[in-house]
């Protein structure tokens, strides 16, 4: 359980340190999407629900553009959605790390990674 608590103190710190990329990319996505909606003709609510079912990649497809411009810019969402989640995911590979060290047993460590065992 103290690795559990460990993770989660980690990557809040982490999280706080990456905390202007992340933002960066959500606004990215979020105004993006809303260029794309004035496009199309969506409503801002309905707008802001596609541009993160795009941005998360799991597309839906109950609200699509037809435009090429809308087009064009759920291209650049998605790819800013690959970026954040990136992120994010590495943050997470960070704290696990770190978890993991201060918790580590190192002589089992040792036992493991030593040649001829």
């Amino acid at each position: 359980m103290d690795f559990a608590f460990s993770f989660l103190q980690l990557f809040w710190i982490v999280l706080k340190i990456a905390s202007p990329i992340i933002l960066f990319l959500v606004m990215g996505i979020v105004l993006l999407g809303q260029i794309a909606g004035r496009f199309e003709q969506w409503e801002p609510l309905s707008t802001l629900y596609w541009s993160f079912i795009t941005a998360t990649t799991v597309g839906y497809g109950d609200i699509r553009p037809a435009s090429r411009i809308g087009r064009f810019l759920a291209v650049i969402i998605a790819f800013n959605g690959l970026i954040l989640f990136g992120v994010i995911a590495s943050l997470a590979v960070i704290a696990t790390t770190e978890a993991a060290r201060l918790h580590a047993d190192l002589s089992e460590i040792q036992a493991i990674t030593e040649p001829g065992n």
